[in-house]
């Protein structure tokens, strides 16, 4: 009898062991590393977020973009853009809602999501509201803030790079420059300037030495 207890004593303390720390193939263990934050108690991710989210939702914020081709480094189109550029995959609403209550095994209704009204009637759904107060998903790009504070967004997509700033970059020409409009009477092809526009020059800091 005391070796039963003894053996049911040590299974019990097996049991309440803590899960083992996640290990890679080659044997190398998990490791943690305490992210310093700053005076504004944010990390520099979380300070990016908050800054991009700040600068896309502006009022009245004009932005620049510069339509690149990825083979020969010309821009091929620039345009103003009003406030933000926009992904055709965001919306206002959910793609998929389903009925509000759904039963279990036992007969009882849960909620298995978020409510939202969809033309009058009231439904759940599994998307989540995101911070910019849309759903849906954007067109993955890289975004920085340079060390003068200029916003930069950068898509690379195939054959063209998409380059959005809010300030304008030096470029040497420009294929289309959407700002230009063609003259009463005359087809865009006429307009002038149509290739070429003056380029923007940006003088970059002197290092300390």
């Amino acid at each position: 009898m005391l070796i039963g207890a003894m053996s049911i004593g040590a299974d019990t303390s097996s049991c309440n062991s803590p899960d083992p720390q996640p290990k890679s193939a080659s044997g190398v263990d998990k490791v943690t590393v305490k992210v310093p934050v700053g005076p504004d108690h944010l990390t520099t991710e979380q300070r990016n977020v908050v800054e991009r989210l700040r600068r896309d939702n502006e009022p009245g914020s004009i932005k620049h973009l510069y339509v690149i081709s990825a083979y020969s480094g010309q821009v091929l189109i620039y345009s103003t853009v009003k406030g933000k550029v926009t992904s055709s995959g965001k919306r206002l609403s959910p793609t998929s809602v389903k009925s509000v209550w759904i039963n279990d095994s036992n007969g009882t209704g849960y909620r298995d999501g978020f409510t939202v009204d969809i033309g009058g009637q009231t439904g759940i759904t599994q998307e989540i509201l995101q911070d910019d107060g849309t759903y849906g998903s954007s067109t993955e790009y890289l975004y920085w803030f340079d060390t003068k504070g200029v916003y930069h967004q950068h898509y690379v997509q195939g054959g063209q790079i998409l380059h959005v700033s809010s300030e304008p970059i030096g470029v040497k020409s420009v294929v289309i420059n959407m700002e230009i409009s063609a003259a009463p009477g005359t087809t865009p092809s006429d307009a002038q300037p149509t290739t070429t526009v003056q380029p923007t020059t940006i003088t970059a800091p002197t290092p300390k030495k």
